[in-house]
């Protein structure tokens, strides 16, 4: 992206779903008051909003007052954020509103969870875009349509999605050296501490299947496990991919992570079901497939095991019993 050097004042909207993370709209909005203060000029006039304004919570407790989103004049770029389960977001006049900014010409954002509420929206289209990568797996099940990327923040056209967490200083970082140069994004950086700025596409995680000091086998068989949830592997393959017998993996994977290896991997592929469970809307025989089990009997039997539930117990719980075929 070219500086375009602008000097009118941008609105900037932020609206907050209930249980957003206080980190990801701090994220976002302190630098765009930072270019404010270090520029000596009102370059962003930020404004929270909400479907029916006042009071919006965080996930921490924290409050933020906020205004409605029918007032004031329309905004140059909305983002939503939205942590938790943004699935569950369904308010129809608030989805309504963001295919009118949409018509309308607004660009749109996504922070965290916020993604996904766009493309529930419907606004998401032939765009590409990223989100925190807790939902990325359950948005990509609702559709084969959408162009996701596993990236720290993604800019096409007239979206700006990004993963959310501290991840909104680095894609702030890049509208602000859009708009006015990268001298101010460098002073905006340095204010907050933030001299490592990463780029667009940076990963989201650390490799967190994979913890520091493990024997190489054994990491090689957690990131294996990670990639294969749903075509399980068996242990002698796990142990010819990683260049031991079954019987050294098996004693060298006990002893770097204190279980053995198949319950660790059986763990993973529940923990995923729990995930598809609780975020998407496939029926329990697809969840069961998509984590490798071939019989939903089987799967019933070890999701209750690990979890205290039946699958549909929980999809119950949840308010999706409709779902659960």
């Amino acid at each position: 992206m070219q500086a375009e050097t602008q000097t009118e004042t941008r609105r900037y909207g932020f609206f907050l779903v209930e249980g957003f993370a206080l980190m990801s709209a701090a994220s976002a909005v302190e630098p765009l008051r930072a270019a404010n203060l270090l520029s000596g000029a009102a370059l962003y006039d930020l404004q929270f909003l909400s479907r029916d304004g006042g009071p919006v919570r965080a996930s921490c407790g924290a409050i933020f007052e906020t205004d409605l989103i029918a007032v004031g004049p329309m905004p140059d770029l909305v983002f939503v954020i939205a942590g938790g389960n943004p699935f569950a977001f369904e308010d129809r006049a608030v989805l309504g509103w963001l295919r009118r900014l949409s018509a309308e010409g607004v660009p749109l954002g996504g922070i965290s969870g916020g993604a996904a509420i766009l493309a529930n929206a419907g606004v998401m289209q032939n765009r590409r875009f990223t989100v925190h990568w807790e939902h990325f797996d359950a948005l990509r099940a609702r559709s084969d349509n959408f162009l996701m990327e596993r990236r720290l923040f993604v800019i096409d056209r007239d979206r700006y999605t990004c993963a959310g967490g501290v991840a909104p200083l680095d894609l702030m970082h890049a509208l602000i050296r859009s708009d006015h140069g990268a001298q101010l994004a460098t002073q905006v950086s340095d204010w907050y501490i933030h001299t490592g700025i990463r780029d667009a596409d940076a990963p989201q995680r650390s490799d967190g299947a994979v913890p520091d000091g493990l024997h190489r086998a054994v990491a090689a068989a957690l990131a294996l496990m990670e990639t294969h949830l749903a075509d399980p592997l068996s242990m002698e393959q796990l142990a010819q991919l990683t260049g031991l017998s079954p019987r050294s993996l098996q004693r060298q994977f006990g002893d770097d992570i204190g279980q053995p290896l198949m319950r660790h991997y059986m763990i993973r592929r529940l923990e995923k079901a729990d995930e598809l469970l609780r975020q998407t809307r496939l029926p329990v025989g697809e969840v069961a497939l998509a984590t490798g089990f071939v019989s939903q009997a089987h799967f019933a039997k070890s999701y209750r095991a690990q979890f205290g539930d039946s699958p549909r117990d929980r999809r119950a719980q949840l308010g999706l019993r409709h779902l659960s075929g």
